[in-house]
């Protein structure tokens, strides 16, 4: 081992992102001598709605060893196939931005451009009458996609909605197992050493002393190192994103059985709603902006657009999108919350946590921590915000709602890079793919042309194809897609097979 190896790893904060990053990290360096402590207070509590994911969290937890089955049954989850919009292009408008593929790429030539030959030929239907993943969530089925998908149009993936407390006890338990130590109390002061400024031990207010070779700050919002002892700094996207504020509130299942394998997401007149439905109970909550709707006028909105009875007071959560100007700055790399904050539209909050962890393994550092590293999980870690920002912002841009707030949002200006995205799709369909994008271009498509962006021109290679061909073949799609759907269980009759809900 190197003399200046990392000795002693010190996470603080425990809740989703500490426990997954303790969890991870051991796993990953089980055969090192690394020590590592988490240190967390069972007396400060954690935000706990981030309910819903997106696919990647499978990959986390297999890589853990982990399975579907154990984790649907020890977090009360559910799957979830797609997100329905409903009301953001005008109110009775909905649609999906599901997991998965749509139609047929051929001869080199994506499906939107034939899709939207065809659409212009009146003989088209909706998009999302050509994705698997959309058919399965509108008829309330779910089953798992096939290991070796026969054709593209089978091509689909899924994530859960969980409870986000028993799955940071999940993780923890694993961390646990894994060798991690657990010291529960408060942090009562950061000490750095001189001359470099590097974190060196955190004081607890139990007078015990922690000391540390690299610090991970999974604090939350207050990021009670990266902020509070370093000072980073911190770029808000307030410009950008005007929700600043969310209450939320657990309740019974609309009907425990029926569980819509998707979250709902719906405009409302200063912000949106979240609806994920859990084997044993629903998340509900209202994104707003504190400009255009009171707090008591927000909940008011909430309790009425909430079917089943109240099991939680609502909780109130003020927030800043943006991100810390440094994710990583000397010996301490925020993840999570403590690193930035963009809304819980598409889901990114736990994803983000996963992409921090994976970043940390590629470039884990010895105990000089050394500027190249530095410098590349900032820029990496920029650039992916950046990229989940846009995606959120354009939710916003393209909506077809009256409202001051929502005519606000369209009205506002976009980064460039978002600009020149939406410049290219409405001039020719062209989709962009920048560096670090968590979404891809069929969820993109999705945005777009649920939203009622269409381009002006399609690919003339679609021309290849006469309309009759086009015509059966998209009937036959359809079809398809339908028998696959009809032939799936019901999602809660799924659960219950594989013995997940009793």
């Amino acid at each position: 081992m190197n003399n200046s190896a990392i000795e002693r790893l010190v996470i603080v904060g425990g809740g989703t992102a500490g426990w997954m990053t303790a969890a991870s990290l051991a796993s990953h360096f089980s055969k090192t001598p690394m020590a590592i402590t988490l240190v967390e207070s069972s007396a400060i509590g954690t935000i706990g709605v981030g309910e819903a994911t997106i696919p990647s969290i499978r990959r986390f937890y297999g890589a853990l060893g982990l399975k579907d089955a154990e984790v649907l049954k020890r977090t009360q989850a559910t799957a979830k196939l797609a997100i329905q919009f409903d009301g953001w292009r005008e109110s009775g408008h909905s649609f999906f931005h599901p997991f998965g593929v749509y139609g047929q790429d051929v001869r080199q030539v994506g499906f939107h451009h034939y899709w939207l030959r065809m659409h212009r030929e009146g003989l088209a239907g909706d998009i999302g009458d050509y994705s698997l993943a959309v058919a399965l969530a509108q008829s309330g089925k779910f089953t798992p996609p096939a290991p070796n998908p026969p054709t593209p149009l089978s091509v689909f993936d899924w994530a859960l909605h969980f409870d986000a407390s028993l799955f940071a006890a999940l993780m923890k338990d694993t961390a646990l197992s894994l060798g991690v130590e657990a010291v529960d109390a408060r942090i009562d002061s950061v000490r750095c050493r001189e001359p470099d400024g590097f974190i060196s031990e955190l004081v607890l207010d139990s007078g015990k002393v922690v000391a540390g070779d690299l610090f991970i700050d999974c604090s939350g919002f207050r990021g009670l190192l990266i902020e509070g002892a370093l000072q980073t700094g911190f770029d808000d996207w307030g410009e950008w994103l005007h929700c600043d504020r969310a209450v939320a509130l657990q309740s019974e299942l609309d009907d425990p059985e029926v569980l819509p394998p998707y979250t709902r997401s719906i405009a409302h007149s200063a912000g949106w709603q979240w609806k994920i439905p859990l084997q044993h109970r629903q998340g509900n909550g209202y994104v707003y902006s504190s400009q255009f709707i009171s707090d008591d006028e927000a909940l008011a909105t909430l309790r009425e657009n909430v079917a089943g009875a109240p099991r939680t007071e609502p909780n109130i959560i003020p927030f800043r999108p943006g991100r810390r100007r440094q994710a990583w700055r000397k010996n301490c790399i925020a993840v999570g919350l403590a690193a930035g904050f963009l809304e819980p539209l598409e889901s990114t909050s736990i994803a983000l946590i996963e992409t921090a962890i994976d970043k940390i393994k590629l470039l884990f550092p010895d105990k000089n921590c050394v500027a190249p590293l530095v410098d590349e999980f900032n820029d990496m870690t920029a650039l992916e915000y950046e990229r989940v920002r846009d995606f959120i912002i354009l939710h916003y841009k393209l909506n077809g709602r009256s409202e001051p707030f929502w005519q606000r949002c369209r009205d506002s200006a976009v980064p460039d890079t978002l600009q020149h995205k939406m410049d290219l799709f409405r001039e020719r369909g062209h989709l962009v793919k920048y560096r670090w994008e968590i979404f891809q271009n069929a969820s993109w498509v999705a945005l777009y042309m649920g939203l009622g962006l269409l381009p002006a021109r399609y690919d003339p290679a679609t021309e290849y194809f006469d309309t009759d061909y086009l015509k059966k073949a998209f009937a036959q799609m359809r079809q398809s897609l339908g028998e696959a759907a009809a032939a799936a269980p019901a999602h809660a009759a799924f659960l219950a097979q594989e013995g997940i809900r009793t």
